[in-house]
């Protein structure tokens, strides 16, 4: 249906949707995306409940490579605490490591982008310690620390 006045308004208001930010949007406004990521509600609960206190620090991923691996049991759950355990991984990278900051891949996920250009996937990295016990988030967070 053509209706005239409906198409002066329409190039007026510009109705068409904003495109999606480009991945390098992130790098600009890392602020809300590392908060975002520092939450890891399932890993704060279960480190809660052994003990463990989360305070972004080196020593705490320390604490939690010696957990007893409970979320194991549940094949459900663990999944959620690799990614939790990940994103925490990095959040702990980030604060810690100077010029250490989140970036988001075209198409994927967030890893960490050290200064020296090197990516650490980290959730990734969560995924595989809450699976099988390795690489141990605190050796992930040595490695990263080096470069």
């Amino acid at each position: 249906m053509n209706i005239p006045f409906l198409d002066s308004w329409r190039k007026r208001h510009h109705l068409d949707p904003p495109a999606a930010p480009p991945a390098a949007a992130f790098d600009r406004a890392p602020d809300g995306m590392a908060e975002l990521f520092a939450e890891c509600e399932l890993l704060r609960t279960r480190a809660a409940e052994a003990g463990v206190v989360l305070d972004d620090t080196p020593r705490s991923l320390q604490e939690l490579d010696q957990l007893p691996p409970r979320w194991r049991d549940d094949p459900e759950e663990l999944p959620w605490f690799g990614n939790d355990a990940g994103l925490y991984l990095g959040t702990v990278i980030v604060r810690d490591v100077p010029a250490a900051r989140w970036q988001m891949r075209p198409g994927g996920g967030p890893v960490v982008r050290l200064a020296s250009g090197r990516e650490i996937q980290v959730v990734e990295a969560g995924l595989d310690w809450a699976m099988t016990g390795a690489p141990q988030l605190s050796q992930v967070y040595a490695e990263a620390a080096e470069y």
